[in-house]
């Protein structure tokens, strides 16, 4: 079982347009087209059995279109065995954050993601600390984007210290900190995050971590809250895994990264997969 949490897709009417744009902003290069189907082929090219879909509202009147989109995609993939399973999302500058919050939860929504960049906003913000306090009350997991993103590296709007007040002052559930803490960020997560009750997904570390910095931040944070994750189309999903399988990690420790910990935030959408479908000429 091998679970990516952190991986994104588009419409295919705007997909291309779309990765072109990221792709000129970021000055980096797409490992895929970003399409639904883009990331099937991806995912049984590397193995990978589940990706969570992390969309992102970047402006509040996105709301309904990114949400309905989510729950129909996990309609379709939710007796698959390989599956795509998306979140929800919502913008810190909503009208009414709870009553967004309790549509993602009615949707069937496992939780939301946010983008301090994207969404202009700082990750300590009043705003954002409602929504995770919220969202904590109903059980929806929140997953961040955390530390620099390349498309913006001259303003950092999620830094470990911003994180260390939002978890001091809100105490949220399931909060999983994308990018293994904050990208680019690694010596300040080792020093003020890990260890704390937060979740760490690897997205986007590959060919950017240094071995033994990953191996330390993983010794002193415990392997029970590190999530696989890749960023796709980002980051390849089968160079993101052989990158984690070349590190020196215990395979007891590297089973529950892989998947086995995905499964504790919820067993239904994780763990409880069909048989893989035999093939027929």
């Amino acid at each position: 079982m091998v679970v990516d949490f952190h991986t994104h897709i588009f419409p295919e009417k705007i997909a291309g347009k779309t990765i072109t744009y990221l792709e000129e902003k970021a000055h980096i290069k797409a490992f895929g087209n970003g399409t639904e189907e883009g990331l099937i082929r991806s995912m049984e090219e590397a193995g990978v059995d589940v990706s969570v879909v992390l969309p992102v509202v970047t402006r509040p009147e996105q709301f309904h279109t990114i949400n309905d989109f989510a729950a129909q995609l996990n309609e379709k993939y939710q007796d698959k065995r390989t599956r795509l399973w998306s979140f929800g999302g919502l913008h810190p500058d909503s009208a009414d954050y709870k009553e967004e919050l309790r549509t993602i939860k009615k949707l069937g929504l496992l939780g939301i993601k946010l983008h301090p960049d994207y969404q202009d906003t700082y990750f300590d913000d009043i705003k954002y600390m409602r929504i995770l306090d919220y969202a904590s009350e109903l059980g929806l997991v929140s997953v961040v984007h955390a530390g620099v993103d390349v498309g913006f590296p001259d303003n950092v709007r999620c830094t470990p210290r911003q994180i260390l007040r939002v978890v001091r002052e809100v105490s949220p559930k399931n909060l999983v900190l994308a990018h293994y803490g904050s990208f680019d960020m690694w010596e300040e997560v080792e020093e003020l995050l890990a260890g704390k009750d937060v979740w760490l997904d690897t997205a986007f570390t590959a060919g950017y971590i240094k071995d033994e910095v990953f191996v330390n931040i993983l010794k002193k944070h415990g392997a029970d809250r590190i999530l696989f994750a890749t960023d796709s189309p980002w980051s390849g999903q089968k160079e993101s895994l052989q990158f984690l399988r070349s590190l020196a990690i215990e395979k007891k420790d590297l089973d529950k990264i892989l998947g086995q910990n995905a499964g504790k935030l919820n067993e239904q959408a994780f763990t409880n997969l069909p048989d893989k479908e035999e093939k027929t000429c």
